[in-house]
């Protein structure tokens, strides 16, 4: 089961509503994934399509409970590749299909038919009118991907105005949707991981919420240990390095002129570098007597390595 199909069978299993936020959802749900048909006589239809049984159920369900609709649930095979169940709930032409779409904020009230392209205002009347309204809207047309993949949350429209008027309805609860046309649709997308758990939390998917938590979690232990060991590494591959240099000079100048021509401090640090190539800076200077800090050999070293340049320029 994708991480979207899990979120969206949480949210229908939300039973706990009003009839005013059964209608701001159902108002989202049928601007998002709803068809209007006519017939003869100048008979209206309404048909809702899903591929998820659940939403199909809830739809159903209501409608008959809120409204006293009886719907027809029919099911057909889609003409994709996956072959997977297509669920259609179809408002048939006896029911006040104007009425409904009217009450909901579908078409404007004023005896023509005439389609509100916005988000009604008369169906977000209050805070969680507008969170049903926002869940309404990724029932019909939202998605989210996989978490351990990556983080990305969006809500597919066909109308411009519409997608701006819902990106401003989440931005609301300080979220930063963007609007992006993709093709023939406008896209309303979020991409960060703690923007999408917040509107995970406004929808009520409060165990899809926890479990993206918990992969955010592990995320970024897996970063933080990734970039210690990178960290790690490059200062060992450092550290390497700078030992490999110091023994190649301190050895060009043992066979170009002696060690016993370099001072006694430069003398001593040379000889216990050649001696023991792998050790830290540190241990080499706890090894002098008297002891020596870490800069203090460091000083040392470079000293030698710039007496190697030297003689090398003059070998040229």
């Amino acid at each position: 089961m994708s991480f979207s199909l899990k979120v969206k069978n949480e949210v229908c299993r939300n039973s706990e509503l009003s009839k005013d936020e059964i209608a701001a959802q159902l108002s989202a749900i049928m601007k998002s994934s709803g068809t209007l048909g006519f017939g003869f006589n100048r008979s209206i239809t309404f048909k809702i399509v899903t591929e998820n049984p659940a939403i199909a159920r809830w739809i159903f369900k209501n409608l008959k409970d809120f409204y006293d609709i009886h719907t027809k649930l029919l099911v057909k095979k889609s003409n994709s590749l996956k072959k997977n169940n297509i669920y259609m709930v179809l408002i048939p032409e006896e029911v006040d299909v104007k009425g409904l779409l009217q009450e909901l904020g579908i078409i404007e009230k004023d005896g023509l038919f005439n389609i509100h392209y916005g988000v009604p205002g008369e169906v977000i009347k209050n805070e969680n009118c507008k969170r049903a309204y926002i869940k309404g809207a990724f029932l019909g047309g939202g998605s989210i991907s996989n978490p351990e993949k990556t983080y990305h949350l969006e809500f597919v429209t066909h109308d411009q105005d519409y997608a701006n008027e819902l990106s401003d309805l989440i931005n609301s609860y300080k979220l930063n949707s963007k609007v992006i046309q993709r093709k023939n649709s406008f896209v309303i997308y979020l991409k960060e991981g703690e923007q999408i758990v917040d509107l995970l939390n406004i929808i009520g998917a409060h165990n899809a919420l926890l479990e993206l938590e918990n992969i955010r979690i592990m995320k970024e232990m897996r970063n933080n240990v990734n970039r210690i060991v990178n960290c790690e590494t490059a200062n060992l591959s450092k550290t390497v390095n700078a030992a490999v240099r110091q023994v190649e000079s301190i050895k060009l100048i043992e066979s170009e002129i002696g060690l016993d021509r370099l001072p006694k401090n430069l003398k001593e640090v040379a000889k216990l570098r050649l001696a023991f190539p792998d050790e830290s800076l540190k241990e080499l200077g706890a090894m002098l007597n008297p002891p020596v800090g870490k800069s203090g050999v460091n000083h040392r070293l470079r000293r030698i390595e710039k007496i190697a340049d030297e003689l090398r320029k003059e070998g040229r």
